[in-house]
């Protein structure tokens, strides 16, 4: 069963890379880079392969298990 996270968002967007970050699902941003590069990142259901592919409010990203819900902060 997958665990979802809601992820409050501030401001217009933030990069894929950082949100892994943010929501504690890698250690840095660094680390949530390559994880995206591996192909291990959904954002709406598509594979993302852009490190810091901008994402907005009402996206939904999974990665291994786990759903961010991005909601307007």
């Amino acid at each position: 069963m997958p665990q979802h996270i809601d992820f409050p968002l501030e401001g217009d967007y933030v990069e894929l890379n950082q949100l892994l970050k943010l929501t504690g699902l890698c250690d840095s941003g660094g680390a949530g880079k390559a994880i995206v590069a591996s192909g291990a990142v959904t954002v709406d259901g598509a594979v993302e392969l852009r490190k810091t592919c901008k994402v907005r409010a009402g996206q939904a990203v999974a990665l291994a298990g786990h759903v961010i819900h991005v909601t307007a902060g």
